[in-house]
């Protein structure tokens, strides 16, 4: 009893946390980024990208963590391969040139127990700028066929896409795009 003890009681005089960090892999068959961008000012057009990889640490108990996600560009999908084709090109995501756009966040901010927002850089066509995603539906489990705990959530974010160098016929297409990210990752 004395030799569990010391450790607590070592960790508690000099302010050591006993919790850590639990890494978790993006699952890439259960999350997928999409967005909505007004077209012509008469409706919103929606698409989405489906490949997504990535790590994410979280320290619930001392409320923090890290986010590192990747996007393929190129998985852009709208419906409609000649608008996805379009949307690859230069006017666009130019994914010849800048195959991927990412999400890195050392700064997540806590409502209780669950995160609330994580604040990041978003690089896009080579420009990285400031962006907050706000987390909401955060929730852990055990899945529950392959009993791997996992956590999964949605996040919300807006941006303005000219400020990455994506120009092209703003106004008619909206400059505000509104990003949607359902996520589930497993625990490493």
């Amino acid at each position: 009893m004395k030799k569990r003890a010391l450790p607590i009681l070592a960790a508690t005089l000099f302010g050591c946390s006993l919790a850590h960090a639990e890494t978790y892999t993006v699952d890439a068959a259960h999350t997928f980024p999409t967005f909505e961008i007004g077209h012509f000012g008469v409706s919103v057009q929606r698409g989405r990208f489906n490949k997504t990889a990535g790590k994410i640490d979280i320290d619930r108990a001392a409320k923090k963590g890290k986010i590192d996600i990747s996007i393929d560009a190129a998985s852009i999908d709208t419906g409609l391969a000649e608008r996805d084709k379009h949307l690859r090109g230069e006017q666009f995501f130019n994914t010849d040139k800048f195959p991927s756009l990412s999400f890195k966040s050392d700064k997540i901010t806590f409502q209780g127990d669950a995160p609330a927002s994580a604040d990041g850089q978003l690089t896009l066509l080579g420009v990285t700028r400031p962006v907050t995603l706000y987390i909401t539906s955060f929730n852990c489990i055990d899945h529950p066929v392959s009993k791997k705990p996992m956590c999964g959530a949605s996040a919300s974010a807006m941006i303005q896409r000219s400020e990455f160098g994506m120009k092209a016929f703003v106004p008619l297409v909206a400059d505000e795009v509104r990003i949607l990210i359902a996520i589930e990752a497993f625990k490493d």
